[in-house]
């Protein structure tokens, strides 16, 4: 799971990565809101933990920005304005969850548990795009009949990119996620696995489904040139 933290204080940023961390999150940190919005629009996060009290513009308007643009990840606020109306205001901006400073950290820990299984539940089990179809419980991926065989890798990699389907993920996003951080990948490592599972997923086809985009990283659209 990535965790994009928000937060200006730099010692509580600081505790809160480390404890992430500690638990196997990969996190990412931002000290004002701007920033916030330039990663959420740049990178995949599956939650942001946003301080209220942000230079710049404040946790309230970062959610409602986010809201706007149908951003649907999970917004979990943490700040010192403990009073009903910030509660309130909090949550109608679009946050789905409040929690007031200072806080034990196995309580974040128990809530991020519980923001994980809503948005396990929520998931599809099969992903599609045109004749490609990937089933999540029984680890199969189809080209049309075509049955085709993958590796964990290979499947984690296809998975990422259905999931964002029509969207651009950059090599950065991808490395993060599929090696948990990437800092022993080799520079072509990435490339070497896109190259064998568009050959996998193409072998015998007319239409391309994985496309590289040069010097941002690859997605996958249903008409993708060849």
């Amino acid at each position: 799971m990535k965790i994009l933290v928000v937060e200006d204080e730099k010692r509580m940023a600081q505790a809160l990565r480390r404890g992430l961390e500690e638990e196997r999150y990969s996190v990412t940190t931002a000290a004002d809101g701007i920033s916030a919005l330039e990663l959420a629009g740049s990178d995949h996060f599956d939650l942001i933990l946003l301080d209220l009290m942000l230079p710049g513009i404040d946790g309230f308007e970062v959610t409602r920005r986010l809201r706007g643009t149908a951003q649907s990840i999970p917004i979990v606020m943490l700040t010192a304005r403990d009073t009903v109306p910030d509660m309130v205001g909090g949550l109608d901006s679009g946050a789905d969850d409040y929690i007031t400073k200072p806080f034990p950290f196995e309580v974040l820990l128990a809530r991020i548990r519980a923001i994980e299984r809503r948005r396990f539940d929520s998931q599809p089990r099969s992903l599609r795009v045109a004749d490609l179809v990937l089933e999540k419980d029984t680890r199969r991926v189809f080209r049309g009949s075509r049955e085709i065989n993958l590796t964990q890798t290979e499947f984690r990699l296809l998975e990422f990119l259905m999931l964002r389907k029509g969207r651009v993920a950059t090599r950065e996003a991808i490395i993060r996620e599929i090696w948990q951080g990437g800092e022993a990948v080799e520079e072509n490592t990435l490339d070497a696995f896109v190259r064998l599972l568009r050959q996998k997923v193409n072998f015998g086809e007319d239409v391309n489904l994985i496309e590289t985009r040069r010097g941002f990283g690859y997605c996958i659209e249903e008409d993708s040139p060849q």
